[in-house]
């Protein structure tokens, strides 16, 4: 079974998941991200300001993503070189997603993509405020993707926050679950959790 977790940037969806799978061993429940699907620096599209934007669906190679997601339905491990959005502070890591009963899937446009839709069992998008949304994403790039802040809120304005608005917004309405995460996420965790049981049969 194929959980999908969204949301805005900032929101909070790594630390949700991290949440989550401290509750389950690796055979239970695995985890893929988009994140790690970001084409090259060098063929990623730019804005009119010479930007990088990372926040558009052609940033992601969407076939790899799809097919991996494909071959962990059959039962196959994948591997996977870390996305590290150019940080030259930080050495990639090889990503192993073995075989599991469930697996959480994590991404920015996985509800925007319908070969990825049709591919959930439940749909769940955690939502915070805008204002602590902007917050978390400059802590969380200047601290682990090495981005100045005049940087981090420039992408915020021209690239996260009409992202949002066009490949998430408009599939609120068939979602299965919001979380909202503007305090904490702990009932949402405890739901998830209890739901990821059931289904285990514990």
């Amino acid at each position: 079974m194929f959980i999908g977790i969204s949301g805005g940037s900032g929101a909070g969806k790594t630390a949700f998941i991290n949440a989550v799978k401290l509750h389950f061993n690796e055979d239970e429940l695995g985890l893929i991200s988009e994140d790690n699907y970001y084409l090259p620096k060098e063929n990623q599209k730019v804005d009119s300001n010479g930007m990088i934007n990372f926040d558009v669906p052609d940033a992601i190679d969407h076939e790899a993503f799809i097919a991996d997601l494909h071959k962990l339905k059959k039962g196959i491990a994948i591997e996977r070189k870390e996305y590290t959005f150019n940080n030259s502070l930080k050495t990639p890591r090889t990503i192993y997603v073995e075989p599991s009963k469930i697996y959480l899937v994590e991404g920015l446009f996985i509800l925007h993509h319908e070969d990825t839709r049709e591919l959930l069992s439940l749909s769940i998008l955690i939502h915070a405020k805008e204002n602590l949304k902007m917050i978390r994403r400059i802590k969380r790039d200047s601290t682990e993707r090495n981005y100045p802040a005049e940087d981090v809120l420039y992408r915020y304005q021209h690239h996260v926050a009409p992202a949002y608005e066009k490949y998430i917004s408009p599939y609120l309405d068939d979602l299965d679950i919001i979380i909202n995460n503007n305090r904490n996420f702990d009932g949402g965790v405890d739901l998830l959790t209890s739901y990821i049981r059931s289904y285990l049969g514990r």
